[in-house]
């Protein structure tokens, strides 16, 4: 198995790689799709660098979610998130630091203006579920016939679900992309759409999964 301080770099550098080059995409002007092509390749090449070192999650809802089914142990999974967390904040600084004070909101999601905080926790959670149900398929799933090529369709889906919530909810499926932009700008509103939404959809994804497709013991 290899080492703690392998795996935890690993998670460090992909959740650091997500929300520079996520993050930053939106302050270099992006418009929607760059936006989400930006993300989307980021966990591309992230999955495929480092998903044989540590597993690929570079976000807490899906350790959680991970977790939740036994899948990794509570300090490994302690670690992880830990360890995500401060790779989007140093990502967050770094932004911050790079484009001074235009750098505000340092690519922090938020509500659009018509969207209210539940309907906000609805589409964090259902853009979440998509992706750890192609998590779940193409990465855990032991049958599954393209882990190998794992880091791409993840990509995808986490590209396609920014097109759909971008525009509503800045898309973050994530609380590490959340947490280091929120944290470095000072913006905190509903704060517990990014952290529960994702939470909630990666957990209800791995249940549904585990419930329809995990083979039944006999």
């Amino acid at each position: 198995m290899i080492n703690a301080p392998a795996r935890l770099m690993a998670e460090f550098v992909g959740t650091f790689a997500l929300v520079l080059l996520g993050a930053g995409s939106i302050l270099s002007g992006a418009d929607i799709t760059g936006i989400a092509l930006a993300h989307g390749i980021a966990i591309f090449v992230s999955v495929s660098a480092f998903a044989h070192i540590s597993g690929g999650a570079f976000n807490p809802a899906v350790t959680i979610a991970l977790w939740a089914t036994k899948r990794i142990k509570s300090l490994d999974a302690l670690a992880y998130i830990v360890t995500q967390l401060l790779g989007g904040l140093l990502a967050a600084f770094i932004l911050k630091f790079a484009y001074g004070t235009f750098a505000q909101k340092v690519g922090v999601p938020t509500l659009a203006e018509p969207i209210k905080p539940l309907y906000g926790l609805l589409i964090e959670g259902l853009a979440t579920f998509l992706l750890m149900m192609v998590i779940m398929g193409v990465a855990i799933d032991s049958r599954g016939t393209f882990s190998a090529v794992a880091g791409l369709p993840i990509g995808l889906i986490i590209t396609a679900d920014i097109l759909f919530s971008g525009p509503l909810t800045g898309g973050a499926m994530n609380p590490a992309r959340w947490f280091g932009p929120a944290i470095a700008s000072g913006q905190l509103d509903n704060f517990w759409i990014w952290i529960l939404g994702p939470i909630l959809g990666a957990l209800a994804a791995v249940f549904l999964y585990d419930g329809l497709v995990k083979p039944k013991k006999n």
